[in-house]
C-alpha cells in the first residue's frame, strides 16, 4: 500500500495540471492520507471510508496513467523543436532533413539552424562513445558520434522533448511528464554546447571492433529509431527509456548477448561497462581511457577557428588515423 502511495503521489506531482505548488500540495495531502489508511491496515484497524478512498484513488490514478498518451503538437523548446525526418535511405545512401547545426554561445544565446544531410555509409569509419557529465559521477547523457572518411561526424542523441521554459527532472520521468526525441546534430553542435556553453565535462571514447558492416547496422538502428519517433510520439522514462537504454538496446543489433548490468541506469560508469565487455579501444587501462578522453579543457581552449572534432580527439586511443587528425 505504502509503495502505491508513493506512485501515485508522484502521478500528481508531475501531471496534476494548474501551478507546481498546487500539485505538490495535493500530492502530499494524499500521501498523507494514504499512509494513514495503510498504517490503519498494518495495525489491524482498518477504516472502511479510509481504505475506500485509497483503493478508489488508486484505481482512478491506474486509469489516468493508462489515458496518459504522447503528442507531438506542444510548444516545444527550439533545440527539440523539429522532429529527424528520415527522407530516404536505400541501405547506403541516406538523407536526413532537420539535422541540428545550431551555434551555442551560452544556453539561451544561440543561432537557430536546422539543416539537410546527405550520407553515403559506405564512408562510415567509426563510432564514438560520448559521456556528459551534469549531476555528478553516477549519472552523464550518453551520445553516439559517427565518422565518416570526409571528417565529418554525425551525433545521435535521444532526449527529452522539452516544452518551452520546461527543465528535465529524472523523477519526472518516472512518470510520463516528457515525450522524447532523437536528435541528430553536428558535434559543433551538440557536443560543443556541453562542453562550452553547459559547463558539462565530457568524455570521449572510440569504440572497438566494429567492421563497416556493424557500423552501418548500427546507423541504420538509430534511423529505425528516429522512423517510430517522426511517426509516433512516445514517452521519456528515467529507468526504461533513455539516453543510456537506446545506446544498449541498438548495440544488440550487432551483440545480441551484451549483458545487463546495473551500469546500464548509473550511465556515469558506462564507460567501464564497455570495457568490460570488450568495446573500447584494447590494450589500454580504462584510467588512461578516461583521462585522454576527457575534451572538455581541450574544447575550451581551442582556437576560434580551430577543427572541432580533430581539436577534442587529440590523444584519444584509437583515434589515431581518423581523417585531419
Amino acid at each position: 500500500m505504502a509503495l502505491l502511495a508513493l506512485w501515485v503521489t508522484g502521478l500528481l506531482a508531475y501531471q496534476l495540471p494548474g501551478p507546481g505548488w498546487v500539485s505538490a500540495a495535493v500530492a502530499v495531502l494524499w500521501l498523507l492520507a494514504a499512509l494513514w489508511a495503510a498504517w490503519a491496515v498494518a495495525r489491524g484497524r482498518p477504516c472502511r471510508r479510509w481504505v475506500g478512498f485509497y483503493l478508489g484513488s488508486v484505481v482512478l490514478a491506474g486509469v489516468w496513467w493508462l489515458l496518459l498518451t504522447p503528442r507531438q503538437d506542444r510548444d516545444w523548446a527550439d533545440d527539440v523543436a523539429q522532429r529527424l525526418h528520415v527522407e530516404s535511405f536505400d541501405g547506403r545512401h541516406v538523407v536526413l532533413d532537420n539535422v541540428r547545426d545550431f551555434t551555442w554561445r551560452s544556453e539561451t544565446d544561440y543561432d537557430a539552424r536546422w539543416v539537410r544531410r546527405e550520407y553515403d555509409l559506405d564512408q562510415l569509419r567509426s563510432a564514438d562513445l560520448v559521456l556528459s557529465y551534469w549531476m555528478g559521477p553516477a549519472i552523464a547523457h550518453t551520445l553516439v558520434s559517427f565518422g565518416f572518411d570526409d571528417g565529418r561526424h554525425l551525433v545521435f542523441s535521444l532526449e527529452i522533448r522539452k516544452e518551452r521554459g520546461e527543465s528535465f527532472s529524472a523523477l519526472g520521468g518516472f512518470f510520463r511528464r516528457f515525450e522524447m526525441t532523437l536528435v541528430a546534430a553536428e558535434e559543433t553542435d551538440i557536443l560543443r554546447t556541453r562542453t562550452n556553453a553547459r559547463g558539462e565535462d565530457v568524455y570521449l571514447y572510440r569504440l572497438h571492433g566494429m567492421d563497416r558492416a556493424q557500423l552501418k547496422t548500427l546507423f541504420a538502428a538509430y534511423l529505425d529509431q528516429a522512423r517510430q519517433l517522426d511517426a509516433q510520439p512516445a514517452f521519456y522514462n528515467t529507468a526504461t527509456s533513455n539516453c543510456t537504454t537506446i545506446v544498449f538496446d541498438l548495440a544488440r543489433h550487432i551483440a545480441p548477448r551484451l549483458p545487463m548490468d546495473y551500469r546500464l541506469l548509473l550511465s556515469g560508469y558506462l564507460g567501464e561497462y564497455a570495457q568490460d565487455v570488450g568495446a573500447l579501444t584494447p590494450g589500454v587501462p580504462y584510467a588512461e581511457l578516461h583521462a585522454k578522453g576527457r575534451i572538455t579543457e581541450r574544447a575550451l581552449k581551442m582556437a576560434p577557428d580551430g577543427n572541432y572534432s580533430t581539436v577534442i580527439r587529440q590523444g584519444i586511443p584509437g583515434t589515431e588515423q581518423d581523417p585531419q587528425q
